[in-house]
């Protein structure tokens, strides 16, 4: 997860810069820096808890499943105009929301990741969350044929990515 922040931050960054509207570009460019920011605290207090070094952390490779989502959201900001570059980007924001708030109700206590869970359900993030939705919603509305066809196609192998990463870090992928 910590390797796939500064990816899908440098996306956010790019889909901001590609905005169609100020607003939008207010929310992409926040959340790429919540995701260096706030989420990097959040895994640093990990690692330190863990005994995960900088120097372990910096030697250790991501999976090949989050190489490939990273590199998939990072080509998607680059290539395509904002619509589909929000499409790819939203299922990350919505799955972390609904697998927090999942966590949440079932999750023994304590638990040594009750920040994460803590973290993604919380409201300020839904609220972050539906945000990222109505610029996406907006964008297909004004989209034409291609794009939105495009926008279904990125969202949709982004929810396959989640999948597959969250399965991946599950089997312990190397």
């Amino acid at each position: 997860d910590a390797h796939y922040l500064g990816a899908f931050a440098r996306a956010l960054a790019t889909a901001a810069a590609k905005a169609t509207t100020p607003e939008a570009q207010v929310t992409f460019a926040m959340s790429a820096q919540e995701a260096i920011v706030v989420e990097r605290a959040l895994h640093e207090g990990f690692f330190r808890e863990f005994g995960v070094s900088d120097e372990r952390f910096a030697a250790t490779r991501p999976s090949p499943t989050c190489a490939g989502y990273g590199d998939f959201l990072l080509a998607t900001a680059y290539r395509h105009p904002f619509q589909v570059a929000a499409a790819a980007l939203l299922p990350c924001f919505q799955i972390y929301h609904e697998v927090g708030k999942h966590l949440h109700g079932i999750a023994a206590a304590p638990n040594p990741y009750q920040r994460w869970i803590d973290t993604y359900r919380d409201e300020a993030f839904g609220e972050a969350v539906r945000r990222v939705l109505a610029h996406t919603d907006e964008a297909f509305v004004g989209s034409a044929g291609g794009d939105r066809a495009l926008m279904r196609e990125s969202y949709l192998r982004a929810v396959r990515y989640e999948w597959m990463f969250w399965d991946s870090a599950y089997r312990m992928e190397a």
